[in-house]
């Protein structure tokens, strides 16, 4: 006899959700998996890529990698440098450039000599960066293979000069002329070979008139990193999208340039009287905004000195000399 409370499983009501979906027909059943599996493959699509914070700084004054490589690495390993420009110079010893990139390179960050004037855009200036290149290939077959420069950069910057005013075309003429020799001394010794550009390169036209300057350049070395400076992530890459998708088409790599430094053409260029949270929440956008394009190698902070003052607050490292 059964209990006034038991209901036997025969007297049970049906389940409404496992009887309504039983009672579907097969068709009906497989449209529902094939609907769930392409919002599914579609969520995957439209899905935001993980954001690049890889990041890059120029180092200028060598010479404190004498004394405070540990200090130095240590620094840009917390904030996810990856690629370090460091300037090159005779009064540096070439074991202390030997140590610092051991270090570095155990860090997972790679050391780029960085190197230029204004006027190796001369046609008279030209074995003067072509003899640097050989010098850096030097330095790298003498070197243990994690003591050894990833690569090299230049810094030249003609249009400072005012030669550039009267003859502009003539001036990226010889530029350009210049460009190509180095880039073939570079690849002779694996140098994975760059340059910083301003951003204004892609309303210039190339040398051969078959396209812009940036473009052009681009085509010639690894990567470039564009001196983007503004205070806002969405400007700083408003002024790199057109380098970024012409290397996206090239298969090459673009930084885009963040400014940290004092300069006298106008606070909207850097981010030196800016909070840390500001620049941060700028350098983030600029770097949401570059990852859609698989060009984006990074942000490239200009410059280590500054940056380290503006994070750790210590003036004593604030020395960056003239260029």
């Amino acid at each position: 006899m059964l209990k006034k409370d038991t209901v036997s499983a025969a007297q049970k009501p049906p389940n409404k959700g496992g009887y309504a979906w039983n009672s579907w027909p097969a068709w009906v059943k497989g449209s529902c998996f094939i609907i769930f599996f392409l919002l599914l493959i579609l969520y995957f699509m439209l899905k935001s890529p993980e954001v690049n914070e890889n990041k890059a700084t120029w180092l200028w004054d060598a010479s404190i990698i004498e004394e405070r490589t540990d200090e130095i690495v240590r620094f840009l390993a917390e904030q996810k440098v990856n690629t370090v420009f460091l300037q090159t110079k005779e009064s540096v010893s070439p074991e202390a450039y030997r140590h610092f990139n051991a270090e570095a390179q155990a860090h997972d960050i790679s050391v780029h000599a960085l190197n230029g004037h204004a006027d190796w855009a001369y046609t008279e200036k030209r074995d003067e960066g072509t003899a640097w290149v050989e010098w850096v290939k030097r330095f790298n077959q003498e070197a243990a293979p994690e003591e050894q420069f990833a690569g090299a950069q230049f810094d030249v910057e003609p249009y400072q000069l005012r030669r550039w005013e009267q003859e502009e075309q003539a001036v990226i003429a010889e530029w350009s002329a210049n460009i190509e020799e180095w880039i073939q001394a570079g690849s002779e010794g694996n140098l994975y070979m760059s340059a910083a550009v301003p951003f204004w390169l892609d309303k210039r036209e190339s040398p051969d008139s078959k396209g812009t300057l940036s473009r052009w350049m681009i085509n010639q070395f690894d990567a470039i990193a564009i001196m983007a400076y503004r205070d806002s992530g969405q400007q700083m890459y408003d002024l790199s999208k057109e380098e970024l998708a012409e290397a996206d088409e090239l298969n090459k790599k673009v930084w885009i340039g963040a400014e940290l430094g004092h300069t006298e053409e106008g606070e909207h260029l850097t981010f030196y009287r800016k909070a840390v949270t500001n620049m941060e929440s700028e350098m983030e956008t600029a770097a949401e905004l570059g990852t859609k394009h698989q060009s984006f190698a990074g942000l490239a902070v200009h410059h280590y000195e500054v940056w380290y003052k503006k994070m750790k607050d210590d003036v004593s490292l604030v020395r960056k000399e003239n260029k």
